[in-house]
């Protein structure tokens, strides 16, 4: 029998570029979590979203090639089963701090860009650095395969493996994030997940401004100082 595949988008906006990613799945769960594979990438032309804080559409209209581009890798017939989330990272929650108007009017645009398109839209927000940290966390032991792994018979097993933790350079923040048994003092930085039948307490601390792109920025106005 032919695997039952599901499809998801996920549009990763980063301070500096965009880039859309669609996996796949299969629809039996393992230990009521998916095992993702990804089915293709598209690199977004020009600058990160929060660049446009002075022309909006442009936010919405730089996607479109990217998202012309899934309406091809996804089967048609999965389209209106297919979801489309938008994560925005420190280039917008920058954006969103200096003028929360033009942030807003960038995610509205986007978000009318994204509803266009005959996909489950479930939302485009701006993800809070812990988010970010923790999907970044996660996506790494992954595929470590430190939380599930193929057996020899094709079988999903559980490896016996603990979790590496993940330092995440960005253009405008800094994640670093770690799995703990110990007391975590700030519940903000404390996170349960539950993955494959597994409980992991994680310790996760997003840096704003200890990105790549601002930290060059920060010498730059010392050199000129």
């Amino acid at each position: 029998l032919p695997l039952c595949l599901q499809y998801g988008i996920v549009l990763d906006a980063g301070s500096s570029h965009t880039a859309m990613f669609v996996y796949k799945w299969p629809a039996d769960k393992e230990n009521d979590t998916g095992v993702v594979s990804e089915h293709s990438m598209c690199d977004i032309e020009g600058p990160g979203i929060s660049s446009y804080s002075t022309n909006p559409l442009g936010a919405g209209q730089s996607l479109v090639h990217c998202l012309n581009q899934a309406l091809k890798d996804v089967p048609t017939e999965k389209h209106v089963s297919t979801p489309l989330y938008l994560g925005a990272t420190a280039g917008m929650r920058l954006l969103n701090i200096i003028n929360h108007q033009d942030s807003d009017a960038v995610l509205s645009a986007v978000t009318a860009k994204l509803k266009s398109y005959p996909f489950d839209f479930r939302g485009a927000k701006i993800l809070s650095g812990e988010e970010e940290g923790v999907f970044g966390w996660v996506t790494a032991n992954y595929l470590l395969e430190n939380f599930i792994k193929r057996g020899w018979l094709g079988e999903w097993i559980q490896p016996k493996k603990k979790t590496l933790g993940a330092m995440d350079l960005g253009g405008a923040s800094t994640q670093i994030t770690f799995e703990t048994k110990d007391t975590i003092e700030n519940p903000q930085n404390e996170v349960m997940l539950k993955l494959y039948g597994q409980t992991y307490k994680v310790y996760t601390h997003s840096f704003l401004c200890y990105g790549r792109d601002q930290v060059l920025r920060r010498l730059l106005s010392k050199l000129l100082q």
